[in-house]
């Protein structure tokens, strides 16, 4: 991932709570694109200026072929708190972030994320790197916002389940991983979206955790269709069973995870 500065300049007077609330309408217009990522975004006043520095998934990301409507919208609106169009600088690779997959098409793709990440939950089938979502055509009205919001709500129940440290794991754990959620069969739905626009075979990750012992996790069918859909060896070393009907892969469960 990339670090950029962005500077925002006033030519005329304006307040501070006018350019607290147009700046973070872009940042959130960009995010809902995929254009930046994370959910905060400080901004350092000083001498007129304003900058913040934000993730992007590549060197391009904030380029304006990648430009949402509600981008081009929210950018037209920074004259009207008497700012200028922002001054992009890349500053360098992030080192604590993954790089994004190449341009080129994958064979397959899957939505896969995890609380601890921030990048693209649509992932390379081939490298498991991400695939930035402004180089997809927009999901729904425009954007990715659909996407972004799945991926918030699957992180808060992926930290609930890790941190167990109250009941509120085991309903985090059901949203992440039993298919008859509201949570699993939107991210199910959306998956099948994706590979409606780009024409490319993309799969649903199902978490896994838990079972009655390891023999019996290695011959669980697919959960949608009831075949069996276990790998001879784990893709990334993480998915054990794929089913390619259902578009579903999943984990050996973590529990029972071969050596």
């Amino acid at each position: 991932m990339i670090l950029t500065e962005l500077t925002f300049e006033c030519f005329d007077n304006t307040t501070v709570s006018a350019v607290d609330r147009t700046i973070n309408g872009l940042m959130d217009a960009l995010r809902y694109n995929g254009q930046v990522l994370g959910r905060e975004f400080p901004i350092l006043m000083q001498e007129g200026q304003f900058q913040l520095r934000v993730v992007c998934p590549d060197e391009d990301a904030l380029h304006p072929r990648f430009h949402s409507p509600q981008v081009k919208r929210a950018l037209q609106q920074l004259a009207e708190a008497c700012l200028t169009q922002p001054k992009v600088r890349v500053l360098g690779r992030d080192l604590n972030s993954e790089q994004a997959a190449p341009s080129a098409s994958p064979t397959w793709q899957v939505l896969y994320t995890t609380f601890v990440h921030t990048c693209s939950p649509l992932r390379c089938g081939d490298t498991l790197l991400p695939i930035p979502l402004y180089r997809l055509p927009a999901t729904f009205n425009g954007d990715h916002k659909a996407v972004i919001k799945w991926q918030t709500e699957w992180q808060a129940c992926d930290e609930l389940q890790m941190a167990g440290a109250s009941d509120a794991e085991f309903a985090g754990l059901n949203e992440i991983g039993c298919p008859n959620t509201r949570l699993f069969q939107r991210g199910w739905d959306l998956r099948g979206r994706i590979e409606y626009l780009t024409g490319t075979p993309t799969y649903y990750y199902q978490y896994r955790v838990g079972g009655k012992d390891k023999e019996s996790e290695l011959e669980r069918p697919c959960p949608q269709c009831g075949e069996p859909w276990r790998l001879e060896t784990p893709l990334h070393d993480i998915f054990l069973f794929k089913c390619d009907r259902c578009r579903l892969v999943s984990n050996l469960s973590w529990d029972f995870k071969l050596a």
